[in-house]
């Protein structure tokens, strides 16, 4: 039983050759398929996202499943032996272990802490269960995967904290203003950054989404992504005094939001709160608005700074992580161990038992004077005795197999009790 990960992700592959091989292997069922019909895997599961490819294994031959995977792998994506070697990695057995652990619990994703991972791990876990492709040590690693994942999101604050720039507009806009249920947002100009801002800003309930830019088709055409309103620039007076959150990206060489246009925003919402983000460079916004009353605003270096602050946060979480999946990681590894010896307990209880059933046929004679319940008596008696002195051998056998020295220990057993014949 040996455990293997074969992949690229963002790391070591650029997105042109991951979305070679994930279009290649876009049907995960019919891919996991062609991975367990390879004679040296005895299960396997897919794992292919935007970020990475993955196939884990567990394997017979580890060297020539190694390369039948390579050689799996550099067909369906149609790699060059050079791009094959550049890209990618290999694990085995406990850094397999350790490498799914993280994978789950988003250490390795591209944004730290984001939690579709998980999601995506156990798609192709479902995908794995319903063609077959797993079994005693699949099931247990996926299954103690998920654990670890839970226990990760849970103890630590790894998920803690916006690492976006889109994200942080949500995060400060849930700060300042509470529920985004039922709130309007005004984008002036349509850079991408402001676009996805918005986007994640729809995504947490806000109600309407108005876009303001000089070119009014080109105002259309974004505010229909969102199912909002175009206005042109003639119009912002009165869109400003409508928006509870104004997010700026214009070209301008000046201000185009100054604080007269502010004030009489505030006039209109009867001072309620205004929340303005500048992303815009050269600014759009006017800096001294925000020292006016109820008003925040915030620019890209405001954001930034609590990007690279949640950032920080995030990998001193990451530490306590990595923590938890060291000690996990012995856990199944341990577990892993003991299954080595399964095999040898079976031989061994099987000849005992042999052994007892051929006496107690030879002692039918003088048994024989007995009544039914005596006899299943003397049976209990002798099979009680039997385990009883059997019991410490193998317990202390798992244990040596647990801490990795139980090869010597079945070996010696195996010799001492005649198992040599069973074992072939």
């Amino acid at each position: 039983m040996n455990i293997v990960i074969l992949g690229m992700n963002h790391k070591t592959a650029p997105l042109a050759l991951r979305e070679r091989l994930t279009i290649a292997c876009e049907d995960q069922g019919r891919t996991i398929e062609e991975v367990k019909s390879i004679p040296e895997v005895k299960e396997a599961l897919y794992l292919a996202t935007c970020n990475r490819v993955e196939v884990l294994a567990n394997v017979d031959d580890v060297d020539r499943a190694v390369d039948s995977l390579r050689e799996f792998i550099f067909s369906h994506g149609n790699l060059s032996p050079d791009e094959m070697e550049a890209c990618l990695y290999r694990y085995r057995d406990e850094d397999a272990v350790r490498h799914i652990f993280r994978v789950a619990s988003s250490l390795d994703s591209m944004v730290m802490g984001e939690p579709q991972i998980l999601g995506q791990v156990k798609d192709a876990y479902r995908v794995c269960v319903e063609k077959q492709a797993t079994g005693i040590i699949m099931n247990r690693l996926l299954h103690h995967t998920f654990r670890v994942a839970k226990r990760v999101r849970t103890e630590t604050g790894i998920a803690e904290n916006a690492v976006s720039v889109g994200y942080t507009a949500v995060a400060l806009s849930k700060k300042i203003l509470g529920s985004l249920e039922g709130r309007s947002v005004l984008l002036v100009g349509a850079g991408e950054m402001a676009e996805l801002a918005a986007r994640h800003l729809k995504n947490n309930g806000v109600a309407k989404i108005t876009v303001a830019n000089r070119t009014l088709e080109n105002a259309r055409a974004l505010a229909g992504v969102f199912g909002g309103a175009a206005v042109g620039f003639d119009s912002l007076p009165h869109a400003l005094g409508e928006a509870d959150i104004i997010i700026t990206s214009t070209g301008s060489p000046g201000y185009i939001i100054d604080r007269s246009l502010v004030a009489s925003a505030l006039r209109r919402r009867r001072n309620r709160l205004l929340f303005l983000i500048d992303i815009a460079v050269p600014r759009d916004i006017d800096p001294s608005v925000g020292d006016m009353d109820n008003v925040y605003l915030y620019n890209i270096d405001d954001l930034q700074q609590v990007v690279d602050e949640n950032m920080r946060s995030r990998l001193a979480e990451a530490r306590k992580a990595e923590g938890i999946i060291d000690e996990e990681v012995i856990n199944f590894i341990r577990w892993k161990a003991t299954l080595e010896v399964v095999p040898t307990i079976v031989d061994l209880k099987s000849k005992v038992e042999s052994i007892t059933r051929g006496e107690l046929d030879r002692s039918m004679a003088w048994m024989s004077g007995m009544g039914e319940e005596e006899r299943n008596n003397v049976e209990t008696l002798i099979r009680t005795v039997t385990n009883k002195i059997l019991h410490e051998p193998v317990k202390s056998l798992k244990e040596e197999c647990e801490n990795g020295g139980g090869h010597s220990y079945i070996a010696a057993l195996r010799r001492l009790f005649g198992l040599e014949e069973t074992k072939k």
